[in-house]
């Protein structure tokens, strides 16, 4: 455990390092009030009529976090990115106040998360399955947001193991990872450093050998199939070298 710190320490220290000589790739959350700043914003599903997740500011444990609340709601927090870069990391702080204990992501029916991260890459369509790549196409003309080709969502689950691959019970153009498993001691905070896109290898290289560019980062939790309630925060999320 020791050593896992350390290690995330210098990485973050090396990522605020460079956030100093030029502007942070992801807008930071501000440290007065209680919304996100631009171009953060709320995206759900088209044409969403069931309640949005809750996305608010607040000062936690002495850090800025964002806090992350599922009512049999669907949403993500969404920073769009126009860039080419691939080599990047993203590095970020969780903690998971109320898992959802009867999530199963196996299944439609228990397919939510009390929290999660994704990252979106600009996979090109024509790299994307067949029969996949028509649904992209049509569930593109359903909604304004920019859906991509293929997105890694770094989850928390309540029962699956850390290390856990798996696709979205809805659509493969979805995949997720499971980084931590089960409840924490109250108030632990875990900490994160993902090389990017050798998770996009490891998740979608059979679909393409480049790592496409990365086109937006999203933070997120839902519970509108188990209909249950989730509770979490991020802090300090940056995407850098």
């Amino acid at each position: 455990m020791a050593t896992r710190l350390i290690a995330w320490a210098l990485a973050a220290a090396a990522l605020a390092t460079n956030a100093h000589a030029e502007a942070p790739l992801l807008t930071p959350f501000p440290a007065t009030g209680d919304r996100p700043p631009a171009p953060w914003h709320v995206a759900g599903l088209p044409h969403q009529k069931k309640p949005f997740t809750r996305f608010t500011l607040d000062d936690v444990d002495g850090r800025r976090a964002l806090r992350v609340e599922a009512q049999a709601s669907y949403g993500n927090l969404v920073h769009p990115l126009t860039m080419a870069e691939t080599g990047l990391h993203l590095a970020w702080q969780w903690r998971v106040d109320e898992l959802l204990l009867d999530a199963n992501l196996h299944e439609k029916n228990g397919d939510d998360t009390a929290l999660k991260v994704c990252v979106f890459f600009d996979l090109a369509i024509e790299r994307v399955p067949f029969f996949e790549r028509q649904l992209l196409r049509f569930a593109r003309t359903q909604t304004p947001e920019p859906l991509p080709g293929a997105t890694i969502c770094y989850v928390w689950d309540a029962h699956l193991p850390a290390g856990t691959a798996l696709d979205n019970a809805f659509t493969h153009r979805v995949r997720y990872l499971v980084l931590e498993s089960g409840a924490p001691q109250p108030h632990q905070w875990a900490h994160e450093r993902r090389d990017v896109a050798a998770d996009f290898v490891h998740l979608f290289g059979a679909e393409s050998p480049e790592v496409p560019p990365i086109v937006g980062v999203a933070v997120g939790a839902d519970a509108d199939n188990t209909h249950g309630h989730s509770l979490g925060h991020v802090a300090d999320l940056l995407l850098g070298p």
